[in-house]
Parts: structure tokens; sequence; C-alpha cells
């Protein structure tokens, strides 16, 4: 199925964009020759070949869990803009019910 200037007028209008003559008629021409790559892409024989999820092999890269002594709290109130004895003042977000 080759993609026509009416084609690409039609996505165009879909998609909300617009486009001079001469770019309709380069988007036309690029679209049919990624299609042109996929009936190739379809003619090759991958019975053999295992599906996959990814191209690359993916694994976690986690670090180990260990317990580090916490930042002293007076340190971690010293740049608040705002604070209520030993904690962290903030806005108000919930109202009244």
């Amino acid at each position: 199925m080759a993609v026509t200037i009416q084609d690409v007028r039609y996505v165009a209008q879909l998609a909300r964009l617009s486009f001079t003559e001469e770019e309709e008629q380069r988007l036309a021409t690029e679209l049919n020759a990624i299609l042109q790559y996929m009936e190739q892409l379809n003619r090759l024989d991958t019975r053999e070949v295992a599906p996959l999820t990814h191209v690359l092999e993916l694994g976690n890269v986690l670090r180990e869990d260990t317990p580090v002594p916490s930042l002293p709290r007076e340190e971690a109130l010293q740049n608040a803009p705002a604070r209520t004895e030993a904690f962290f003042r903030v806005p108000k977000v919930l109202g009244d019910r």
C-alpha cells in the first residue's frame, strides 16, 4: 500500500498540522520509503528467531542496602524556610472537613 498525498493530508489534519505542497510530497516519498523497508523486513525468515522484549539484555543495577547514620535534625532544619520546634513548617494543603 503506497502513501498518497491525500493520506498525508488526512494524517496532517488529524494531527492538526499544516504543510506546504513540497512538504506533503516529501513526506509521502519518505513514508513510502519506510514502507518499502518494512516490506523488506517482512520477507525475512524469522521462524528460528526467538521473540524479544528488548534488544539489549536488561538487568537491575542495585547497590547493597547498608544502613548509614542519618542527617542530624538540626542540620536538616538549618536551611528550612520555616520551622516549628523540630519540624518543617509547610502550608496547609487539606481543607476543613
